[in-house]
């Protein structure tokens, strides 16, 4: 059983060790043994924790054999998205900025999953800041799909999908501001859960947008999902975004039972304005037929399109993100990867009004949720697109076109992605269930009934042991329009940037789409309407 202890789940895992069957340190000793027989085709770790996670196993194994077991995560190795602060150990953000970056604390999140008992292996790739990328010019690589080594993983928690994807680690923590637990979830066949924004704490957790950062699981399994989420929900007085409410038992919402759930079925995202292949299409259609034959009734329901809430959330997302790095941008730009410069320097165009704006159209989308909320059990519409080649990345189309993953960033409540399929080169397919506000247990159980339902958890990647090195090959460069030039360079002296002739072009290649988007949002509103982050005390 030993050479296939990295396949089995949390929850089988968790299982033979409660019984005794099973130490925390040979599990932690077979995951590390997969690491180093398939992690270099990968690159998702930036800090392997090997010596940390065999004492925490040992401590574990002891803890367990004195009669104190503390629950299914308890021996359990899991990963840490590089932005999870983590006491004397590198958070580096896979920037050059963080380089040498030893926090003296813990995040919440990484706290909390240590008090449930499990086990640190190390520290996964992300794109820059949970934001830029793929890149080639960071200081470490940048994560590659277990599935096929030459595509993308998805971003921003790329090296949290590729290792669970391969069995490196039986779970991982992502965030999500645009899609960022959900896009490598997809491409890299496995679940990950956006939960409720507040119901999993951000302290600790390097920001990228304030208003829409989400922390969350990855994982093998739906069930290995919900006992992640368990041991991470939970009010936290230092984050002051966190929700306090009561945290149900996600494990036991797995009946199996969807009979008589309505789902409402967003279907015009994928066939209309994604544009979707083939592949995508039949897999959602059989994915649905699957929904139906469990006994859930689906109904196509409509969303606005989804680039009104990619405005939305690139307005204030981008505007955040600036003020965050602003700084540095200023005296050391060129220390951060150019990816993330060219996403990041053309929010200089953007003004406090379109912020302002941004947050009061999104409070609005938020209000006209209610009715679909209302009217059906959960929403379920395509996942993102399956993996694309590594090294063609342009990075103006961040700004070019909407992603399937954002809205739901926008409109906060939970959405978990899974997988549906394979295409014919066999790279995953997938879809997002989303629930209402706090309703995880039912997302869980609709995914899970699915999952059972279906052969895909079979179905692991042959990852190689070693592959060939990525070459860049970038895009040529975009078309600049030289109309905007005068307004950019306005623009830029204004924020106190000094940039180099390239990054200078970066953001005029943006500057069309940015005004663009930042135009959409400007209306006539009512005095009335307020944004969407007003500030509250809570409860007193």
């Amino acid at each position: 059983m030993s050479e296939d202890i990295w396949n089995l789940s949390i929850a089988d895992t968790a299982a033979l060790i409660e019984k005794g069957e099973l130490s925390p340190v040979t599990v932690v000793e077979a995951c590390l043994q997969r690491v180093e027989l398939v992690g270099a085709s990968l690159d998702a770790f930036i800090t392997l924790t090997a010596d940390v996670a065999l004492e925490q196993a040992r401590q574990a194994e002891a803890e367990i054999a004195a009669g104190m077991y503390r629950g299914p995560m308890h021996g359990i190795p899991f990963g840490l998205k590089d932005i999870y602060n983590t006491a004397g150990i590198l958070t580096s953000a896979h920037s050059r900025i963080l380089i040498d970056n030893l926090p003296d604390k813990d995040a919440t999140t990484t706290a909390k999953l240590y008090e449930a008992g499990a086990v640190l292996l190390g520290k996964l790739a992300t794109h820059e800041f949970a934001h830029g990328g793929p890149s080639f010019d960071l200081p470490w690589p940048l994560a590659r799909n277990p599935w096929s080594p030459d595509h993308a993983t998805g971003g921003s928690s790329s090296g949290s999908g590729a290792a669970v994807a391969a069995g490196l680690v039986k779970g991982a923590m992502g965030s999500d501001t645009g899609g960022s637990i959900r896009n490598p979830s997809c491409l890299c066949g496995i679940v990950g859960i956006k939960p409720t924004y507040g119901l999993v704490s951000r302290a600790g957790v390097i920001a990228n947008s304030y208003t829409f950062d989400h922390c969350g699981p990855m994982t093998w399994t739906v069930e290995d999902c919900a006992i992640m989420l368990q041991a991470l929900a939970g009010h936290d007085p230092a984050d002051p975004a966190s929700a306090d409410v009561e945290i149900p038992d996600y494990r036991a919402a797995l009946t199996g039972d969807i009979r008589g759930l309505r789902i409402g079925v967003i279907r015009h995202f994928w066939e209309e304005e994604q544009n979707a292949s083939d592949a995508v299409r039949d897999a959602m259609d059989s994915a649905l037929d699957v929904l139906r034959g469990l006994g859930a009734t689906t109904e196509d329901a409509r969303m606005r399109p989804m680039q009104n809430y990619y405005d939305v959330k690139v307005t204030i997302a981008e505007s955040e993100l600036f003020a965050i790095h602003a700084d540095q941008l200023r005296v050391r730009p060129q220390d951060f990867g150019a990816d993330f410069r060219g996403r990041v320097l053309p929010a200089c165009l953007m003004s406090g009004a379109d912020y302002v704006s941004a947050q009061r159209e999104r409070r609005t989308m938020l209000a006209e949720m209610a009715p679909l909320y209302e009217k059906y059990d959960l929403l379920v519409t395509a996942g993102v697109a399956p993996a694309g080649r590594l090294g063609t990345h342009q990075t103006v189309s961040f700004y070019q076109k909407p992603s399937i993953a954002t809205p739901f960033n926008v409109t906060g409540g939970p959405a978990l992605a899974q997988c549906i399929g394979f295409t014919e080169d066999g790279l995953p397919l997938s879809m997002q269930i989303i629930g209402r506000p706090f309703d995880e247990t039912t997302v869980f159980r609709a995914a899970h009934a699915y999952e059972a339902a279906t052969p895909w958890r079979d179905k692991r990647p042959d990852v190689p042991t070693s592959a060939d090195p990525l070459v860049e090959t970038p895009p040529p460069p975009p078309s600049l329009d030289e109309s905007y030039r005068d307004k950019v360079s306005a623009a830029v002296t204004q924020a106190g940037l000094t940039l180099s002739d390239g990054d200078f072009a970066q953001v005029l290649a943006a500057a069309p789409h940015v005004y663009d988007m930042v135009g959409r949002l400007r209306r006539d509103r009512d005095y009335g309407e307020e944004p969407g982050n007003t500030f509250s005390f809570g409860k007193r």
